[in-house]
């Protein structure tokens, strides 16, 4: 059975205890239900855009956002259908990411169809690869990575499965697990083509599957894309350590994804933070509070700055007019969750029982 050699090193500690906080706050934030809709479309569409992009994909991210809606785009059909698969990825994350019993290799092959259906052959679409491939420089033609033979393939997949289903591999963290997989699956390189958003999206499943969905708020890809030297050297840093998978000491791998999980979340926390409401609104009410935009950006105001009178809410909703500011502060009032504090002009308004 394949046993992965690495450390827990500081640097990977550190990732790992900023993505439990980052974790905490974004679970715990009593967001509308509307606001985390958005987070999680928003990430989607970062996610299919960026994760056809690293592979070579045009399209911007607006056209991918045009198909996504069903809106007509002139561009190339590959380019587009590979938009429409990918979306069909994240669908099919969400089926598996429920289904029971452990991680299968067929999970692998359904994920790689949804991948390239209508792009590869056929008959090669969900069929793991029989013909040896090499990676080159696109400039140079250098051969920049070389995965085992095929013949090896059937063999170290199943030896990967059987470590990922052992009961001694689950007690490991859910994100080190994602990361082994990611790793992993790029070096076998099952497929003849399409590995790089197959292995990624199964990376994924093994964060939803082992409760790291964090809402489904975050988009790992968009970090690839945007620094891809860094991923592919994150690679090379381990498989010039020797040709032999299994011999590999992959701590500088975990070290670099552990470390790209902490920073997407770290930015997604920030995010949360300006739309939710101060804690303890949380702790009063014992749910989330159904608030409009304006609700939401008076309260973080407020929040932040310990009060705020009429002369600064109106800064804060500038194209609003005063009368709708005070309604939107009443109705506040009204769900307790604003105190008035002074009875003249300079009144201000406070989070109640602050």
């Amino acid at each position: 059975m394949y046993a992965p050699k690495y450390l827990i090193s500081n640097k990977i500690l550190k990732n790992i205890g900023s993505i439990e906080a980052c974790k905490e706050v974004i679970e715990n934030a009593p967001l509308v239900p509307s606001f985390e809709k958005q987070f999680q479309t928003d990430a989607k569409l970062r996610t299919i855009h960026h994760g056809t992009h690293i592979e070579g994909n045009d399209l911007t991210l607006i056209q991918t956002k045009k198909i996504l809606e069903g809106a007509e785009v002139y561009a190339r059909a590959r380019d587009i259908q590979e938009v429409i698969n990918y979306r069909n990825v994240m669908t099919l994350l969400d089926e598996l990411a429920v289904k029971r019993g452990g991680y299968e290799t067929e999970m692998l092959k359904d994920i790689h169809r949804a991948t390239v259906d209508r792009i590869i052959m056929p008959e090669k679409v969900g069929v793991f690869r029989t013909t040896e491939v090499v990676i080159k420089e696109e400039e140079t033609g250098k051969v920049i990575f070389s995965p085992p033979p095929a013949h090896e393939v059937p063999y170290l997949l199943e030896d990967f499965f059987e470590w990922l289903n052992d009961p001694a591999a689950r007690e490991i963290h859910p994100i080190i697990r994602a990361g082994i997989a990611h790793y992993i699956l790029v070096s076998i390189h099952p497929f003849v083509e399409g590995n790089g958003r197959t292995v990624r999206a199964f990376s994924t499943l093994v964060l939803m599957r082992e409760g790291y969905d964090i809402k489904k708020f975050f988009s790992l890809e968009e970090h690839f894309d945007q620094e891809l030297s860094e991923y592919y050297e994150a690679f090379e840093m381990v498989d010039r350590q020797s040709p032999n998978i299994g011999s590999r000491e992959i701590t500088p791998w975990l070290e670099y994804f552990t470390g790209v999980v902490a920073v997407e979340l770290e930015k997604i926390k920030e995010k949360v933070r300006k739309l939710s409401v101060d804690s303890k609104l949380k702790v009063k009410f014992g749910e989330q509070v159904a608030l409009s935009e304006r609700q939401m950006r008076l309260i973080e105001y407020i929040s932040d700055q310990g009060s705020g009178g009429m002369a600064e809410l109106k800064k804060v909703l500038p194209m609003v007019s005063e009368d709708t500011i005070l309604r939107e502060v009443r109705d506040l009032m009204d769900k307790g969750i604003l105190k008035k504090v002074g009875t003249t002009k300079a009144s201000k308004y406070q989070i109640a029982n602050k």
